[in-house]
This record gives C-alpha cells, sequence and structure tokens, in this order.
C-alpha cells in the first residue's frame, strides 16, 4: 500500500506590473470639481481630495479625451454609453494586459490561463486573446474571474495556486486588467466623486508553479460581513458601471477586524512578518491598521503603491506583492476588499528552489 503523497508548494515566481501613459489624477479633481456648481462645496471636495494619499493615477484614455476636456470622451454633451465604453475596454485592456505580461520572464510552457477583470466585458476573453497573442497552444486551459471586485486579485492567485496543487507540472500565468477610468458618472454628490477620485487603471501578470523561487500561496481565507450589501456596491448601468462605497465602509471593516474571531483566524498563531493589504483608500488602510492591530510602517508597500497609483480593483494586491517580494519575507499575509462588505486572503512567504 503507498504512502500519501505530499502536496506541492505552488509559488509566484514572478510578477510584473503595468499602468498606461497617461496621469490623469490632477485632471480628474478639476473635472469633479466642475460637477459641484458650487464654490464652497468645490474647495470642501479639492481638500478632501488633497487628503486621499493619492499622487497619481493614470487612464487608458489620452489626448483630449484624458484631458477631461470639451469634445473628449466624458465631455461630448452626454454621458458615454456602456457600449461605447466597452468598445474602449475591448480595445485597451489586452494591450495593458500584455504591457504588464512583457515584463515576465519566457511564458513557454504555459498549461495555464487565468484571468481576472471585473472593469469590462468582452468574448472571445481575455484568456483567449492573451493565449493568441502569446503563441500559446490551443490547449491550454483557461479560467476567467469577473465582477468579483478588488479582491479578485486574491482570489486570481488562489485559483493559481490550486491548480498547481491538482497538477504539479503545471505553469500557470495569472493575468488582472483593470480599466476603472472609464466608469466615471456625471454627479453633484461629493462621497461618490471622493470614491471615484480613488480608481485608475493598471494591470499585473505572475508566473505560479511547484518548482523555482518565489512567493508561497499558502492557505486561503474567506469572510463577509452581514448586513453589509449596501456598503461596497458595483451595478451596471446604461452610462457604464456604478460604484457606491459608503463612508460607513472603514468603521465597519476596523469593528469587524477588531473581533476576536476574525483577528484570530487571520493571525493564526504567530503575527506575519510583512502585510499586502489592498489599499482599497487611505482610511482602509487606517482601518485594517487600527483594527488588527498592525505595528508602525506595516502597510507602507500598501501605502506607497496607492499613492503611485491608486486604487487599480484587483490589480493593486499584485503591485504591493511585487514591492514585497524583493524584500523575501518570511511570512505574509494579503487581504482585500470588495462588494458586500467581504474579505478575500491568502497566506505568503518566500520558499527557495528546494522547497516541495
Amino acid at each position: 500500500m503507498s504512502g500519501k503523497t505530499e502536496p506541492c508548494v505552488p509559488r509566484i515566481t514572478a510578477i510584473s506590473t503595468a499602468v498606461p501613459d497617461c496621469d490623469v489624477h490632477d485632471r480628474y479633481t478639476e473635472w469633479a470639481a466642475r460637477q459641484l456648481h458650487d464654490d464652497r462645496r468645490a474647495k470642501l471636495f479639492r481638500r478632501m481630495e488633497s487628503r486621499g494619499g493619492i499622487s497619481h493615477r493614470y487612464s487608458v484614455l489620452s489626448g483630449n479625451d484624458a484631458a477631461l476636456d470639451f469634445g473628449g470622451f466624458y465631455m461630448t454633451g452626454k454621458e458615454p454609453g456602456t457600449a461605447a465604453r466597452m468598445q474602449r475596454y475591448a480595445a485597451s485592456a489586452p494591450d495593458l494586459a500584455m504591457k504588464a505580461i512583457a515584463g515576465l520572464p519566457p511564458t513557454d510552457g504555459v498549461t495555464h490561463i487565468v484571468t481576472a477583470s471585473c472593469t469590462g466585458f468582452i468574448a472571445p476573453g481575455l484568456d483567449q486573446l492573451i493565449a493568441r497573442r502569446l503563441g500559446l497552444p490551443a490547449s491550454v486551459e483557461r479560467v476567467s474571474i469577473g465582477f468579483m471586485g478588488c479582491y479578485a486579485g486574491v482570489t486570481l492567485l488562489r485559483t493559481a495556486g490550486h491548480i498547481v496543487r491538482s497538477d504539479p507540472t503545471a505553469k500557470v500565468l495569472a493575468v488582472s486588467v483593470e480599466l476603472c477610468s472609464l466608469h466615471l458618472q456625471e454627479t453633484d454628490d461629493i462621497e461618490s466623486l471622493l470614491a471615484m477620485g480613488q480608481f485608475a487603471d493598471g494591470a499585473a501578470a505572475a508566473l505560479v508553479s511547484a518548482a523555482g523561487e518565489g512567493l508561497s500561496l499558502g492557505s486561503g481565507l474567506s469572510l463577509a460581513l452581514e448586513e453589509s450589501d449596501e456598503l461596497i456596491t458595483w451595478t451596471i448601468g446604461d452610462s457604464g458601471f456604478a460604484m457606491h462605497l459608503s463612508g460607513e465602509v472603514p468603521g465597519r471593516l476596523a469593528e469587524a477586524l477588531d473581533a476576536d474571531a476574525t483577528r484570530n483566524a487571520i493571525l493564526g498563531e504567530e503575527a506575519p512578518a510583512a502585510w499586502a493589504v489592498h489599499p482599497g483608500g487611505r482610511s482602509v488602510l487606517d482601518a485594517v491598521e487600527r483594527g488588527l492591530p498592525l505595528p508602525p510602517g506595516a502597510l507602507d508597500a500598501s501605502r506607497s503603491v496607492l499613492d503611485e497609483f491608486g486604487n487599480m480593483s484587483s490589480a493593486t494586491v499584485l503591485f504591493v506583492l511585487e514591492r514585497l517580494a524583493r524584500e523575501r519575507p518570511e511570512s505574509g499575509i494579503a487581504l482585500a476588499f470588495g462588494p458586500g462588505l467581504a474579505m478575500e486572503g491568502l497566506r505568503f512567504g518566500w520558499v527557495g528552489d528546494d522547497a516541495v
């Protein structure tokens, strides 16, 4: 009778990230302030926006479109419809995904592709388009994760890890691409304008396998708050996808993380050496720091990504992991939050070539 086969250790052997060329953060601030039609409220918005911990955000829009000026994508006298936004997504998302993939080692031998995106829909999907552009065989297996929101980045990596556990010979290409700037909405609601002012475009790609050194993908964690359905919503309408981000989110999140059962489920027996927390906004990072609680500087990588790129939905946590991977942390926890309010997480830690 044969003994049990020990499960392999899936690990991220490479991560690469990419953003478009056009920085639209300051342009957005002026565009949003014009929606308010009141100097007092516009000044209040600018003051609150300046405290958001973001210096730069990038968009696939370019030229007059990115300037958010008259005659551009958002300034034609009426809001662009969902069809027009999806046409822009179809034209730009594959290119940005390939820009991120270009920073990886050669993708020869990839057996599986997993993609995540919640800011657009196309068919054939990103998985097929990426496979064709890379010249991968038609037999490559594909999984698409859609419309889960910001925590889909963790789900993306967990799915890649599960594939490798089930087939230790697998080499998985995991790709997230988000074009949040295609979903701006005209409104005079300051809370909505501040929420939109956090989001940006970006893509990330990772190779996951059972061989080589890298960040191991360990056990996962899923939690959802009771009676939180209205805190974060992502609704498809006639003028794109409308995000609602309640101002109650940071407080509710801090309260949930402060509960003994939640804290114990996340931390386990020993606090990790590194934290890859999705930077859903400065107030969200503050809430995580306060709720767990974390030592000063624990979320420096998350805050740095937020400052330099904004919130790129599901791709953002991979930007944070890319930075942490340079430090080869012995242990770590990745957390991301999304619609509901729900949380997805996983444990990670640096492993060498000999880890099995």
